[in-house]
């Protein structure tokens, strides 16, 4: 199982590196390490197991973030008190984006970034995106709220950016009034 030593730090190179197009079919590392990523976020967010395996929360992870500078990342969303609905997307396209703004109240967090960043980050509302499952057949994604929101950090991972990189030292607020907090 994946464990909180294997998330790269964000002063890690991989971090800031150009990710490039997975090609299919899918390597036999990339089918193993992605329900292992599913599986560390999970687990993360039931806290018996948090505590058990010492798991900071996340939603989401990105390749870059576990060493392989490719287009993909997983998200594993809790729908409801412990019913989850997981995302594998690879090589992911946006092809739609509401103009209404959004952003977390309680900020944004990064498996990561190990510290503490006041401010917030704008996003989507919605958005719609396409990528290819593991067996490459291209799917649509149409997410809006908290869930455009981890698509939106996790696509971003894939460009070399952190949430932190939207944050204004100087006014971590900026711009709130014109946007939703949710």
């Amino acid at each position: 199982m994946l464990r909180t030593k294997d998330i790269l730090d964000e002063k890690d190179p991989h971090i800031r590196a150009k990710n490039t197009e997975v090609t299919f079919p899918l390597s036999e590392e990339y089918r193993n390490i992605i329900p292992e990523m599913l599986k560390h976020l999970r687990y993360s967010q039931i806290e018996k197991l948090s505590k058990k395996y010492d798991l900071r929360p996340g939603m989401g992870l990105a390749a870059p973030q576990v060493g392989i500078n490719k287009r993909f990342f997983v998200v594993c969303y809790e729908k409801e008190e412990g019913k989850f609905e997981d995302y594998i997307i690879i090589n992911p396209k946006i092809i739609s984006y509401s103009e209404e703004l959004i952003y977390a109240g309680e900020g944004e967090g990064c498996l990561s970034v190990n510290r503490e960043v006041e401010g917030i980050v704008p996003r989507h509302a919605r958005i719609t995106v396409e990528a290819y499952d593991m067996d490459g057949v291209l799917h649509k994604y149409r997410v809006r709220e908290d869930l455009a929101i981890a698509f939106q950090h996790e696509l971003d991972h894939l460009e070399g950016i952190l949430f932190v990189d939207y944050i204004d030292p100087k006014d971590p607020y900026k711009n709130a009034e014109i946007m939703r907090e949710i």
